[in-house]
């Protein structure tokens, strides 16, 4: 039994009363719903036209329903359930509980002392007074908490479709969607786009807690292949997005347009693939552009160090590093031997060499394929590169 019913199983109205206090009942709903209009300020333009006359009978129907309870007649369950849709309803319109409850505490007032006025006069014995007043303040309370309940549960919901809407957002940017329908997405779940977004790729544990660390407008999913998640961060200052990657085993992809987020996350993917060393993948472009297309490359040192295949294999190793810094050094034979670590007569050594193994060394065409050729040490190559080979 609710505390309202155990108030008015305490309480006796007689029929002359209640009577009295229905004829009232649309002049003290008028008296309530202006009453809330002028002290409680959300609801100043809320209770006009249609809404207004929408809650003027939804009034009148909560102090029909009290007036049954105080003579006997109800439980009060009907205007329970319509104060938890309207706490619902609040949150739709975008109105806070502190103005509902508000609205509340002018009303109880309002009504009491309406109703108070027309019970004396209609012979409610005085004793009998105090417990109407308790019953009024008791019945105004439990609406209140179903109104809580239904804002609460109301919020809750919302969050809820916010969430998936957002999710569903962020999963439509990582499979490069249409502009058109990432711009619906976006105003779907209430995102305001920003200029770019960066992709940050981590382990799904560690998505959500570092998501809390970032703006606030952030997408985030923590479900992806792999036991992965990806933040994708707008308008980041890059420097200090990796401070706060640092340790937590992160990927950060390049900016990129919002609408081509999903271009800076295959980057991340790729990146994590080549390398568990990598955290920034704008350190290591040339990796990645040499990694794209692992047949091409594998047949571009096939054929570019096509001369070192009739050597030794640690005598091809040597002369393939030479190349390479020959080619970074622009024939530096210092700067080649502190590199390689040997006497520069050494470097001169092994530039003849590879001067005989190669006799165009210096012609343009050359240099590029070497250049790229030898872009990666052996250490940075994916060893999928040297499998393929080995399987030729």
């Amino acid at each position: 039994m609710s505390h309202a019913t155990r108030r008015a199983s305490e309480l006796a109205l007689d029929e002359t009363t209640v009577t009295a206090l229905r004829a009232a009942l649309k002049t003290t709903a008028d008296e309530v719903v202006q009453a809330i209009i002028d002290e409680v300020p959300p609801y100043a333009n809320a209770l006009s036209g249609r809404m207004g006359g929408t809650i003027r009978r939804a009034v009148r129907t909560a102090l029909g329903h009290y007036l049954d309870l105080a003579s006997g007649n109800a439980t009060g369950g009907d205007a329970g359930d319509a104060a938890y849709e309207l706490g619902r309803g609040e949150v739709r319109d975008g109105r806070s509980m502190d103005a509902l409850l508000s609205a509340y505490r002018v009303g109880a007032r309002v009504a009491w002392r309406c109703l108070a006025a027309g019970a004396v006069p209609a012979g409610l014995p005085a004793a009998e007074v105090a417990k109407f007043a308790e019953l009024t303040f008791a019945y105004i309370d439990e609406l209140s908490a179903a109104s809580a309940a239904g804002h609460a549960d109301e919020l809750a919901a919302q969050g809820r479709a916010h969430e998936r809407h957002l999710e569903h957002l962020a999963r439509d940017l990582l499979a490069d969607a249409g502009s058109d329908v990432l711009r619906a997405s976006a105003l779907r779940a209430g995102w305001q786009p920003p200029v770019s977004l960066t992709a940050v790729l981590l382990p799904a544990a560690r998505a959500r807690p570092a998501y809390r660390t970032l703006d606030p407008n952030t997408l985030v999913l923590d479900d992806l292949p792999d036991a992965l998640g990806v933040l994708l961060v707008p308008d980041a200052d890059r420097s200090h997005l990796l401070r706060q990657m640092k340790n937590r085993t992160a990927v950060v992809g390049p900016a990129r347009p919002w609408t081509r987020a999903s271009a800076s996350y295959a980057r991340a993917v790729r990146a994590r693939s080549l390398s568990s060393r990598i955290r920034d993948t704008e350190d290591h472009l040339p990796e990645l552009i040499l990694s794209a297309d692992v047949d091409a490359f594998v047949d571009l040192r096939a054929r570019a160090l096509a001369p070192l295949q009739t050597l030794p294999a640690a005598t091809a190793r040597r002369l393939e590093e030479t190349l390479r810094e020959w080619l970074l050094h622009q024939g530096r034979r210092k700067d080649m031997a502190a590199a390689l670590f040997v006497h520069p007569q050494t470097v001169r050594y092994r530039m003849a060499q590879l001067r005989e193994l190669f006799p165009d060394l210096t012609s343009p065409h050359r240099v590029l394929e070497l250049t790229l050729a030898v872009g990666l040490r052996a250490s940075e190559r994916d060893p999928a590169h040297d499998r393929v080979r080995e399987e030729r």
